[in-house]
């Protein structure tokens, strides 16, 4: 308990300098980068999925999907990847269509 308490102190003593030190080090902020558009093929769809607009999006072309009950072990993989596995129902078409509405969301 007593070693418990030293390192609890300790770090309740450098941890606060460490960080002042490493915020010193750190440059200056400036504009927050802006976001970059969803595209079918280079975002996964776990993060299409997490953006309700987004998966709005997915949901009008290739309805089903973004219901599908497996669709959770597809999270790490793109629309264009699954297009393999899923080829009449993630057409070109339908991606094309995608990309164009999700390059209008901000």
């Amino acid at each position: 308990m007593i070693k418990f308490a030293i390192a609890a102190a300790l770090a309740a003593t450098t941890l606060p300098a460490a960080a002042s030190a490493a915020e010193a080090a750190k440059p200056a902020a400036t504009a927050p980068a802006a976001k970059q558009a969803y595209t079918s093929a280079d975002t996964d769809i776990g993060t299409l999925l997490d953006d309700a607009a987004a998966k709005a999006i997915v949901e009008k072309y290739i309805p089903g999907f973004t219901t599908n009950p497996q669709v959770d072990m597809a999270r790490a993989m793109t629309l264009k990847a699954v297009q393999a596995f899923a080829p009449d129902e993630v057409t070109d078409d339908r991606l094309a269509k995608i990309d164009a509405e999700l390059a209008k969301l901000k």
